[in-house]
């Protein structure tokens, strides 16, 4: 087994227990949501709390919002972050692969990036404009 498919294995390993140990050693707590706990806390040191404003959502419909129609927006949310990160993080990899390979193709060395950047052609100026 490769050193990287250990080091993925241990940050698995450890994740999931960080997710999993409070869930097992504080069997009564609650797990409240910021929203929550941030009113409270403005509440005891103010004494009356009234909040700027209301949600447009529930304002557009007239009420709350399903916990079902909340965690589906939060999850929609999710997705396109891990989508908008991954795509730029593959953009990076394809572009060090080209990079690559063009300085193969050309019998160029990787040890000097202004050769690398001015190849890619990102020219280095002195004039910041």
């Amino acid at each position: 087994m490769s050193k990287n498919a250990k080091t993925v294995i241990v940050l698995l390993i450890l994740a999931v227990l960080t997710a999993a140990v409070p869930l097992f050693t504080l069997k009564d707590a609650e797990f409240g949501g910021s929203d929550d706990a941030g009113s409270v806390m403005v509440e005891e040191i103010q004494g009356e709390y009234t909040p700027w404003f209301t949600p447009v959502l529930e304002t557009a419909l007239g009420g709350e919002l399903p916990g079902e129609v909340e965690s589906l927006i939060f999850c929609v949310q999710t997705g396109i972050g891990v989508g908008v990160i991954a795509f730029f993080m593959g953009r990076f990899v394809e572009r060090k692969k080209w990079m690559k390979a063009m300085e193969q193709k050309e019998g160029r060395d990787s040890s000097d990036p202004g050769e690398i950047r001015a190849y890619a052609g990102a020219e280095e100026t002195d004039d910041p404009h």
